[in-house]
C-alpha cells in the first residue's frame, strides 16, 4: 500500500487544506475581453496582493495534449491536479493509434466492427462531436476513420454531427460542414461507397449530456441517431441554415435535432446487424449515449425496441465500470493519484461540486476512476436545468455552505471544490452573465477565506484551464479584438490558451510557506503542492511543489 512520508519541518495545519478549483477562471491578455479582469473581484484582488500568488500552464504539452496550440479542458485539466503528472491525453493517444495504424491493427476492436458490416451488408455509424476542438473529437479522426474503412470494404457509412460552437467559434458550423461535404464528394466520387450524414442536433440540445443532468437531451439524440425520428431535410446544411433563419442569433451548441432524407426516408436509421463507433475520446459526454446502447434495461427514457448492434467508443470512459465493452483507444492508466495517497495516509477528505462539475472532482480527479477511496466522502448539489445564462450563479452559494460547514467542523483535513461557473457560463457567450458567475465565486472565495481563518486552514486556490477570460476573438498576431460583419466583438465560448492563478494562503501562518520557482510550472503542480501543505512529501515523480514549507 502506497503512503506518504510525513514531513518533520511542518506536519500539517490545525484545520484542513481547500483546494479550490474556479472552474475557466484564466488570466486575460486583453481587459475588453477578460470578464474575469471586468467582474467585481475583492477577494481574488486581496489575495493576489496578501496571498503567495503564481501563475500557471493550463494548456497544451503541459497537460498531456499533443501541442501548445491546444487549449486545456476540464477532464485533463482535473487529471493533471489530482495525479499531480502529466499523461498523454485522448487527443494525442488517438492521434498516435492513427497515425502507425495500431487502431486499425488485425484483432482489433477496428477490425471487429468492420468485419460485422461487410459479412452482414449493414452500415457502419459515427456518433460524435463534428469538429477538430480536440477537447472531446476532432474531425481528421472521423475522417481517417472512413478512409481506412472504404479501403477495407465497408460499402455504407453514416454519420450523426453533433455540432459543436462550444469548443469551437460559436457559429463555426457551416465551416465544418463545407470542410466535410468536400471530403464527402470525394470518398463517394468513384461510385463504391455510399458515405453520408445521416443526423444531427447541437451538442447541447441532444445527446452529450453529462452527469445524468438531463437525460431528455440523450432521449432526443436515440430518437434522432437510432430512431431517425425528426424534422427532415435535404443536407445538413439546408439544416442549419433553416434553423438560424428561424431562431436569429441561435448558437450552433443550441441548434434542434434534424434528420437527413432522401426520396422523402430519413436516410440512416440504426437498425439490427449494423456496427456504432462514439467517436469522442473524452468520457463525460459519452457516457450515458453509451449506457443508452450497452444496457440490457434502461430506466431513463424508453428506448423502444433496442437494435442489436456491436457497439464502440473511441476510448474507454470509465475504467471501473469497464464502459465500454468495447473501445478503439486504450486511455492513458493514471495511477498513485493524490487522494489514493491521502487516503492510505489516513487522511479524511471532502470533494464536492454541483452536478456540471461533480465527475471531475471525482471521476477525473481520480484518473478516470468511479470508485472513490476509503477515506472519502463525495458530495454532489444538483445543478439547475435551465440555460446557465439564466442563472449565473449556479450553486455557488449552495457549494459554499457544505465546504464552510465541512471547515467548521474539524472533520476533514482535505477538501476540493469546483466552482463551474466561469466555464458553465463563459460558454454561453453572454458576457453579462458571465460577469455575474465570476463575481458569484469570488463571493463565495471569500466565504471560505474567512473560515479558514478561524479554523487555522490553508487555502490553494486555481484553475483547471480558463474561459470567462478570453470572451471576444482576439488577433492572433496583433492581440486586438476582431469585430464581425456588425462591427462588433466577435463572441468566443470556447476554453482560453491563458494562464490561471495559483494562490496559497495560510492565515495562521504556521506552514511559514514560501514560493520556489518551478519552471514552466503547470496545474500538474497542484498535487503536490497540497500534499507538502498537509504535512507530508510528495511522490518524488510528482510535478514540483509550487512551495516550501517549514
Amino acid at each position: 500500500m502506497i503512503e506518504l512520508k510525513k514531513n518533520m519541518a511542518f506536519t500539517g495545519p490545525k484545520g484542513p487544506v481547500v483546494l479550490v478549483i474556479m472552474d475557466g477562471v484564466g488570466i486575460g491578455k486583453n481587459p475588453e475581453s477578460d470578464y474575469v479582469k471586468q467582474a467585481k473581484t475583492p477577494n481574488l484582488n486581496w489575495l493576489h496582493d496578501n496571498a503567495l500568488y503564481t501563475e500557471l500552464r493550463a494548456h497544451g504539452v503541459a497537460v498531456g495534449l499533443p501541442d501548445d496550440g491546444d487549449m486545456g479542458n476540464s477532464e485533463v485539466g482535473h487529471n493533471a491536479i489530482g495525479c499531480g503528472r502529466v499523461f498523454e491525453q485522448g487527443a494525442a493517444l488517438v492521434g498516435k493509434a492513427i497515425a502507425s495504424g495500431a487502431m486499425y491493427a488485425q484483432g482489433s476492436v477496428w477490425q471487429e466492427l468492420t468485419a460485422n458490416v461487410i459479412n452482414k451488408s449493414s452500415t457502419l455509424h459515427f456518433i460524435g462531436l463534428f469538429s477538430d476542438g480536440n477537447v472531446h473529437s476532432n474531425l481528421s479522426h472521423l475522417e481517417s476513420m472512413l478512409t481506412t474503412a472504404k479501403q477495407q470494404g465497408v460499402k455504407k457509412a453514416r454519420i450523426h454531427a453533433l455540432i459543436d460552437g462550444r469548443d469551437v467559434p460559436p457559429t463555426s458550423a457551416l465551416e465544418y460542414i463545407e470542410r466535410f461535404d468536400t471530403f464527402l464528394n470525394g470518398i463517394n466520387a468513384d461510385g463504391t461507397v455510399d458515405y453520408c450524414v445521416a443526423s444531427g442536433g447541437g451538442r447541447m440540445n441532444i445527446t452529450m449530456d453529462r452527469y445524468n443532468a438531463n437525460w431528455d437531451m440523450v432521449k432526443r439524440g436515440w430518437d434522432t441517431h437510432v430512431k431517425a425520428e425528426g424534422r427532415m431535410f435535404a443536407t445538413m446544411k439546408a439544416a442549419v441554415e433553416t434553423f438560424r433563419t428561424e431562431n436569429p442569433g441561435i448558437l450552433d451548441q443550441d441548434l434542434p435535432a434534424f434528420i437527413i432524407e432522401r426520396d422523402a426516408k430519413p436516410v440512416g436509421p440504426i437498425v439490427d446487424g449494423d456496427s456504432v463507433i462514439f467517436f469522442n475520446f473524452r468520457g463525460d459526454r459519452a457516457l450515458e449515449i453509451t449506457k443508452a446502447f450497452e444496457a440490457d434495461e434502461l430506466q431513463e427514457f424508453d428506448r423502444g425496441v433496442k437494435p442489436n448492434v456491436l457497439y464502440a467508443g473511441m476510448m474507454q470512459y470509465d475504467g471501473d465500470l469497464d464502459v465500454p465493452k468495447r473501445y478503439l483507444v486504450t486511455p492513458p492508466a493514471i495511477d498513485r493519484t493524490m487522494s489514493e495517497y491521502l487516503s492510505n495516509s489516513g487522511v479524511k477528505q471532502l470533494a464536492i461540486s454541483e452536478t456540471q462539475k461533480y465527475g471531475h472532482m471525482t471521476y477525473f480527479f481520480n484518473g478516470n476512476n468511479s470508485g472513490k477511496f476509503a477515506t472519502e466522502t463525495w458530495q454532489e448539489i444538483p445543478s439547475d436545468i435551465c440555460p446557465f445564462e439564466d442563472a449565473p450563479r449556479m450553486k455557488a452559494n449552495e457549494i459554499t455552505d457544505v465546504v464552510v460547514k465541512a471547515i467548521e467542523s474539524g472533520e476533514y483535513q482535505f477538501i476540493r471544490l469546483n466552482f463551474p461557473n466561469g466555464d458553465m457560463v463563459g460558454h454561453t457567450g453572454v458576457v453579462s452573465a458571465v460577469k455575474i458567475a465570476v463575481e458569484a465565486v469570488d463571493e463565495n472565495l471569500g466565504r471560505i477565506v474567512e473560515a479558514l481563518k478561524q479554523a487555522n486552514g490553508i487555502l490553494v486556490c486555481s484553475a483547471d484551464h480558463g474561459n470567462a477570460d478570453d470572451m471576444f476573438e482576439l488577433d492572433k498576431k496583433t492581440g486586438a479584438l476582431v469585430l464581425d460583419k456588425q462591427g462588433n466583438y466577435k463572441s468566443k465560448t470556447a476554453h482560453s490558451l491563458n494562464p490561471v492563478p495559483a494562490i496559497v494562503y495560510d492565515p495562521s501562518g504556521a506552514a511559514n510557506a514560501r514560493l520556489v520557482e518551478v519552471p514552466k510550472a503547470g496545474i500538474a503542480s497542484l498535487a503536490a503542492t497540497c500534499i507538502t501543505l498537509l504535512g507530508f512529501e510528495p511522490p518524488k515523480d510528482y510535478a514540483a511543489s509550487l512551495v516550501e514549507v517549514g
